[in-house]
């Protein structure tokens, strides 16, 4: 890692304190020549946010492509045209992806629903969803903290209870607790849906994994079905 960044002419980080690690490659391997986008700071997001999870915002992506394509064409002026030309190509293509958010929005919005951990949140929220779920909870399942049994007491009765449409659980983080909470679901007939911290392989980019992730949300709350894994 450390040689591909000491190499990189162009570094994209998340921020939030999600990918800390970069900054200590990145002092270690200075280069003046290096252009680092911070997704935190572009987007102007103070320490305290919460929710580190910024690609899954609709309106994170496309500032984030423009500043790639603005400090490319710095780095290489020569191909600015080139880098403008697939800026407007990318941003094109997460229409399909905004048309659907959109879509589900008009559909379902204020339709409660329950999660393990805030990874779709910015999602669920441009849906236009209700997360009943404690934040207090997502935090400390993100986290690696043990609720407390108040919190998880809380999380069990929204599913036994009928108070939810679908339960939203981080497919690629799993414990016993979230488990144990995706079987309760399956058992009280709450469709489970699995959404991904990173990009699903094979066969996905990023635009169709997005696509996937509604699709999945919007086959829970229209038909009841439960996608757990894309």
């Amino acid at each position: 890692m450390s040689q591909t960044v000491s190499s990189a002419r162009l570094v994209v980080q998340n921020g939030l304190g999600y990918d800390s690690y970069m900054n200590k490659i990145e002092a270690a391997t200075p280069s003046s020549a290096r252009k680092v986008i911070v997704v935190q700071h572009l987007l102007g997001l103070p320490d305290s946010t919460a929710n580190p999870h910024l690609w899954y915002d609709p309106g994170t992506v496309p500032k984030v492509a423009r500043a790639v394509a603005d400090d490319l064409s710095r780095l290489a002026p020569a191909h600015a045209a080139v880098f403008s030309a697939n800026l407007a190509r990318f941003t094109a293509s997460l229409q399909p992806w905004l048309e659907a958010i959109a879509s589900a929005r008009a559909a379902y919005a204020g339709t409660p629903v329950a999660t393990t951990e805030p990874v779709a949140a910015y999602l669920i929220e441009a849906m236009g969803l209700d997360d009943l779920t404690p934040f207090v909870f997502q935090a400390d399942v993100m986290n690696g903290v043990d609720p407390s049994p108040q919190d998880v007491t809380t999380e069990k009765a929204l599913l036994t209870g009928n108070r939810v449409k679908a339960f939203v659980y981080n497919e690629q983080v799993t414990d016993s607790l979230t488990q144990s909470l995706a079987t309760l679901s399956h058992g009280h007939d709450v469709p489970v849906v699995g959404v991904y911290e990173t990009m699903p392989t094979p066969g996905y980019h990023y635009q169709t994994w997005m696509v996937a992730e509604v699709r999945s949300i919007v086959r829970a709350l229209a038909d009841h079905v439960s996608t757990t894994h894309l």
